[in-house]
């Protein structure tokens, strides 16, 4: 009897024990792009408009891309896009084919990082970003 009651006993409390406690576990994939580096300046940079796109401005004191166009900032880093309402952002992902045609059209030379990758997202790439070179730019 001693042993049935043991064993009535043991299967009471693994019954009514409580349960182990389970975590909650998420993944989280970002399928945009990362975000930039923050742009910190105490005031807006000094712009120069850019030779043969003269709609578009850029920061050449800069250590970024970063370019002024329509009221917008677009900001070019690790081979992605960001637009902003401000040269500090916030900052919002941009895909290449969605770029307005000025920035698209700002040769090579008014880069600090070469944007090779748009090469590969438009076909044969826009005069001025294929090697630096193209009609209508030195």
């Amino acid at each position: 009897m001693n042993r049935l009651l043991a064993a009535v006993l043991l299967f009471a409390g693994s019954v009514l024990a409580p349960a182990p406690a389970t975590a909650d576990v998420s993944v989280n994939i970002n399928v945009g792009a990362p975000p930039p580096p923050p742009i910190v300046l105490a005031a807006p940079p000094p712009l120069v408009v850019v030779p043969g796109v003269p709609v578009v401005s850029y920061a050449p004191a800069l250590h970024a891309d970063l370019f002024f166009y329509e009221s917008r900032w677009y900001y070019s880093h690790g081979g992605y896009w960001y637009v902003g309402r401000t040269y500090k952002g916030p900052w919002t992902h941009v895909v290449v084919p969605k770029l307005p045609p000025p920035i698209v059209a700002v040769p090579v030379k008014y880069y600090k990082v070469p944007p090779g990758h748009l090469k590969h997202h438009l076909k044969g790439g826009p005069p001025g970003h294929a090697k630096g070179k193209g009609k209508g730019h030195d």
